[in-house]
């Protein structure tokens, strides 16, 4: 499994988890479990949906 999510595309997933999280806590709904996805692409630095459109976001390598 290759990377494919660079480290602001990883930030910045980490922090739509933690507000969708915090939303789903605030509310008491279990829609807060979405979190998960972007939690784990983002901590993985891969999604399956990149390597399915060809995207990559990581700097190459030389």
């Amino acid at each position: 499994m290759k990377k494919n999510v660079g480290k602001v595309d990883m930030i910045v997933r980490i922090i739509i988890a933690i507000v969708i999280a915090g939303l789903g806590f605030y509310y008491r709904s279990w829609w807060g479990l979405i979190a998960i996805v972007p939690l784990l692409t983002g901590l993985l630095r891969f999604c399956p949906l990149y390597l399915i459109c060809g995207i990559k976001t990581c700097p190459k390598k030389n």
